[in-house]
């Protein structure tokens, strides 16, 4: 009896360990999103374009920040040649022939802002009168692994078919380098039907460097990440139509310091997520079940900014479909229906146990929590959500966060301390 006992109270000692370890959600954790970020793009008077960049990019270039330049149509960057931005340039977006940025398998991108200074590219539009989807996005092709039978993909969009490879054995290549940029108004459909996301990183290798990276008004996915294998961090998505992360074709990796802003009348036809993963391509197919998309994401702040007038547009916070094993960690979700929904292949409670963890976090919504397509494991989905602390009923936004809807930099603190809140157990 006096063994059971200990057992007990150390499992006990260990639980309050664990929630009392948990982030503090009513301080400032985002003090990486002041100086060089823009959160309202729309009223930013943006010089006009100087120069125009050519269509294909075959040696290496360097712009400089004192000069304006226009994208126009698909600007490739091929034969191993490197684009080198300096810090503060400023790149306008055609609308009119909507410009795409595409780095093919073999050359480089190195996109290295500041936080005082950083790089840009925008709409050539005036100010007021920008919009979801003006110009294509930025598209990143490497060399890394993907899931697929083939161990390549075409990039999305019926891009010139030379250009358009991505995949192979690189795990470790550094195809890009991304600080303190911001790509605002991408996103573009009317050129091609399968449209262009913000950021598009298709088998990007782990010596690559993406951070303090701030897409605004995607027309379709802010971040669009396909196989390869990196650690990302200090991201920013902005109001998209579509997915804020769509995570695919067996990435690995972490994604730390997140933010998704949605609002609930901003979505797509098609379904809108914070955080939409995708184990493998059911269309290509894939290599091996260990194979699967297996992300870890850790200080997630992901907000749908709805209230009780208008909450009954959102949906879940994060999709997963095709056996993709997701971690949640540090992070809080609010403004949305449930946490997480899974498809068809999460066939019984174990699988999604297996599949799906999510511990020291917070959450608002106001549905059950899990939405699955097996009805009969839906009464014991609930328990992946154990340990996690989260509001009785659902709290609109303005009420619950210190100052969300800011257009200089929002704040998420939460207005009570976590430790007023409930804890699923």
């Amino acid at each position: 009896m006096k063994k059971r006992c200990s057992f007990i109270t150390a499992f006990i000692l260990l639980f309050l360990a664990h929630i009392t370890t948990a982030q503090d959600f009513s301080q400032d954790s985002e003090k990486w999103i002041k100086g060089w970020t823009n959160f309202s793009p729309n009223k930013t008077d943006y010089p006009t374009a100087e120069e125009k960049l050519p269509n294909i990019i075959a040696n290496h270039t360097y712009l400089r920040n004192d000069i304006v330049y226009l994208m126009s149509g698909d600007v490739y960057v091929t034969g191993g040649a490197s684009l080198t931005i300096q810090e503060g340039t400023i790149i306008r977006c055609d609308h009119k022939n909507p410009a795409n940025l595409i780095i093919t398998k073999g050359a480089k991108l190195i996109a290295s802002g500041t936080k005082a200074y950083p790089i840009v590219f925008t709409s050539n539009k005036g100010p007021k009168s920008r919009s979801n989807g003006d110009w294509g996005g930025i598209i990143i092709a490497g060399s890394g692994k993907i899931n697929t039978v083939s161990g390549n993909g075409i990039i999305k969009g019926n891009f010139n078919p030379q250009f358009s490879i991505y995949g192979g054995d690189l795990q470790d290549e550094q195809t890009t380098i991304l600080s303190h940029v911001r790509i605002e108004f991408a996103g573009n459909t009317i050129k091609r039907k399968q449209g262009s996301n913000g950021l598009s990183l298709y088998g990007i290798g782990s010596a690559s460097i993406i951070d303090n990276v701030m897409v605004s008004y995607s027309g379709q996915d802010s971040y669009n990440i396909q196989g390869g294998k990196n650690n990302l961090r200090n991201l920013i998505s902005l109001k998209a139509q579509q997915n804020d992360y769509q995570i695919a074709e067996g990435f690995k990796g972490d994604l730390n310091n997140i933010i998704a802003i949605r609002h609930p009348y901003v979505t797509s036809p098609e379904g809108s997520y914070a955080i939409e993963i995708d184990g493998y391509n059911k269309d290509l197919g894939y290599i091996r079940p260990n194979a699967v998309t297996d992300v870890t994401i850790s200080n997630a702040t992901l907000i749908n900014l709805s209230d009780k007038t208008n909450y009954q547009h959102t949906a879940s916070a994060i999709s997963a479909s095709n056996s993709a094993l997701t971690y949640i960690h540090n992070s809080k979700i609010s403004g949305f229906s449930d946490v997480v929904q899974f498809d068809k292949s999460y066939t019984s409670l174990a699988v999604i146990q297996r599949a799906f963890m999510m511990d020291n976090s917070f959450f608002n919504i106001h549905g059950e929590g899990v939405e699955v397509v097996h009805q009969s494991i839906e009464k014991g989905s609930l328990d992946i959500l154990k340990y996690n602390r989260f509001t009785k009923n659902f709290v609109g936004v303005k009420d619950l966060f210190n100052d969300p809807i800011s257009n200089v930099a929002p704040k998420f603190q939460l207005k009570q301390s976590l430790n007023n809140y409930m804890v699923m157990q």
